[in-house]
């Protein structure tokens, strides 16, 4: 949403806010208060278009309330067929003049989805060295809580469209000789490593494809589902966060907790399969406050209405 467009309290309050926790070192907010509250949106590039600019406004107003520290993106970034370069304009229409509230102009990290892997996955790294929001060091990669004054939360970006089989025989842009550049065992060797070398009692792992899931158009990623949930379950990660499916989602499986916010802009029919414990077909992102005891989830739609409240105990 471009700056003219935000209401001026919620301009006010943003810029308070987001100055109040400039002003304080990051070792000084996690003794003063241990919970960190972030935003999760996916699925989201589309000009502005279905819904995108209406859940980036009321992302702006629940930033400021909860004082998020950072925004996690589940890749789909820009639709349809990515960027082409760091100069790409759906920089500016899909992402730096919707998501213009004061209070998200925080760190984003950001998973690439199968839609970047049309264009040029390589752009969104290299924006990230330009942008002062932007976070993509690598397709992979794990960001320490300790760096956002969360010692007690650590965060696992995997690249999962390289994990998904048809991939490797898509044409439509340049997504089967992007998938190709990318060696699926050394990822894995490098989130069982980092996994296992990661002592706090949160664990995260982030991607874009889903697990398990009930959205209609794509449902478990059977391969994703195969090579990741192992890790998983061996190194103890509580939650596994996820959009692709088109929907607002929480699956309780096996002792992890699925969650899907691939509702940033578009929509599509969700139902209810094993351990639902709730799905919405309605735009909308997460909300999750993780403090070392247990985690909260909040799922809201594009109009700010609260459609689910969840809790995750740690493990």
């Amino acid at each position: 949403m471009s700056n003219e467009h935000l209401n001026r309290r919620d301009v006010l309050g943003g810029i308070a806010a987001a100055a109040a926790l400039a002003a304080l070192p990051q070792s000084l907010l996690a003794a003063a208060d241990p919970a960190v509250n972030f935003l999760v949106v996916g699925d989201w590039g589309r000009d502005g278009d279905s819904h995108q600019r209406d859940v980036a406004r009321q992302m702006g107003k629940a930033a400021t309330t909860a004082r998020s520290r950072f925004v996690v993106s589940v890749g789909d970034n820009f639709y349809d067929n990515g960027v082409a370069s760091v100069t790409d304009l759906q920089w500016r229409t899909s992402f730096e003049d919707i998501y213009a509230a004061p209070s998200l102009q925080v760190p984003w990290y950001v998973a690439l989805g199968n839609h970047d892997y049309r264009g040029t996955p390589q752009a969104q790294i290299d924006y990230a060295k330009t942008s002062t929001r932007w976070r993509m060091p690598s397709r992979y990669y794990k960001v320490a809580g300790i760096e956002m004054g969360a010692p007690h939360l650590d965060l696992f970006f995997i690249d999962s469209s390289p994990l998904v089989h048809k991939y490797r025989e898509k044409v439509e842009g340049n997504i089967a000789a992007n998938v190709a550049t990318q060696d699926v065992d050394v990822q894995l060797r490098w989130l069982d490593a980092e996994l296992g070398r990661s002592t706090v009692p949160w664990k995260l792992v982030i991607g874009h494809h889903t697990l398990h899931s009930g959205g209609s158009a794509h449902g478990d990623t059977l391969e994703v589902q195969q090579l990741i949930e192992p890790l998983l379950k061996k190194h103890g990660v509580r939650a596994y966060i996820n959009g692709h499916d088109h929907d607002l989602q929480h699956i309780r499986r096996g002792g992890v907790d699925f969650i899907g916010s691939g509702a940033g802009s578009e929509v599509r029919p969700v139902a209810s399969v094993e351990g639902t414990l709730f799905c919405a077909e309605r735009s909308g992102f997460a909300s999750i406050t993780s403090s070392p005891g247990a985690m909260r989830l909040e799922f809201r739609d594009f109009t700010g209405a609260s459609l689910y409240r969840g809790a995750i105990a740690a493990g």
